[in-house]
């Protein structure tokens, strides 16, 4: 395999690149990102914020061709090392209406198109597990039908990010295609890391404190995860919120990170009178503490929206040391 490298490092395109994540993890697995495209403007503000020396264009994917990638990164059909993507996940998402129509789910399409296009060595794709679960698996079989047509060797598997150094037990769906020889998974490493040790040192503001239906429910489970149905719906009238809402654990993995700031949908802090603000849930998202948002609003979305890079650091490390190292060796 040929492979085209600069300054030694292979490169990268990250196509729905979001804040960076993904683009943080490859950074650290010593890659080097030639472009970035992000239709959202907030994800996109962050995205320059955070990597000023990476070209990130906020355009809609649908509206970028792979000539003009080719032409704007210096390539030729073939010379990109690795294509990176993570379509939008919302009609899939358990954490939403699942949605089989959903006009975002085809957007993976337009990965595909410019996987044909641009020739990369190799490309990942990430989206959620409900891709797996009940009404939405057909998609997934297309997705990977799809995939499969590509003159790649393609694999898929579910992972989840806590068992990757990412304090958030967070499971997601991982595509790799590779050229040439078959892809390999990062293993497992080390323990979970617990809310209590993620958390140690972050600044202890009080961002937004709790609902007074929320603080009432607390009293009465103690040490829960989740909140009682029956309590909930005893003290609010109804069930709404009540199975995305989570209580972190000091001596826990905290549950998944939602996109959105509803007041009854978040994770709160285990002292029961706060949700976690943004310095906690960057560090239960394995980001850096020197990692920008604009505001806490937007940057709770990017978060929640974003691929964990502390796992995208695992699996671009694996393949690095699969297919790159060994060809500069």
């Amino acid at each position: 395999m040929w492979i085209q490298m600069v300054n030694g490092k292979p490169t990268v395109i990250s196509l729905f690149a979001g804040c960076g994540g993904s683009s943080l993890g490859y950074k650290w697995a010593g890659y080097h990102e030639l472009l970035a495209v992000e239709w959202d403007k907030n994800a996109a503000e962050t995205f320059n914020l955070n990597f000023p020396d990476v070209p990130c264009w906020q355009r809609d994917i649908r509206e970028v061709t792979g000539k003009e990638i080719l032409g704007f990164c210096g390539l030729e059909p073939g010379g990109l090392d690795l294509l990176d993507a993570s379509p939008p996940c919302q009609g899939f998402s358990t954490a939403g209406k699942r949605q089989v129509a959903d006009p975002r789910n085809d957007l993976f399409l337009e990965f595909v198109r410019l996987v044909k296009e641009l020739q990369p060595k190799m490309f990942v794709m990430e989206n959620v597990s409900g891709l797996v679960k009940g009404k939405m698996k057909g998609w997934f079989i297309e997705i990977m039908q799809t995939l499969k047509a590509l003159p790649y060797h393609v694999r898929c598997r579910k992972m989840n990010a806590m068992f990757y150094g990412v304090p958030q037990l967070r499971e997601r769906l991982i595509w790799i295609g590779m050229k040439d020889g078959e892809p390999e998974f990062p293993e497992p490493v080390g323990v979970p890391v617990k809310f209590r040790n993620a958390i140690d040192g972050c600044p202890n503001e009080t961002d937004r404190s709790l609902p007074s239906v929320l603080l009432e429910v607390g009293k009465r489970q103690p040490d829960k995860w989740n909140t009682d149905a029956k309590i909930y719906r005893r003290i609010k009238g109804n069930n709404a919120g009540c199975f995305s809402l989570k209580w972190a654990g000091w001596n826990r993995v905290i549950g998944t990170i939602p996109k959105s700031e509803i007041s009854l949908t978040e994770i709160i802090h285990p002292n029961r009178q706060r949700y976690l603000n943004i310095h906690e849930l960057r560090r239960c998202a394995s980001f850096p503490d020197e990692f920008q948002f604009t505001d806490r609003k937007n940057g709770c979305e990017r978060i929640g929206n974003a691929v964990m890079p502390k796992f995208m650091e695992a699996i671009a490390t694996t393949i690095k040391r699969q297919v790159f190292d060994g060809a500069m060796a």
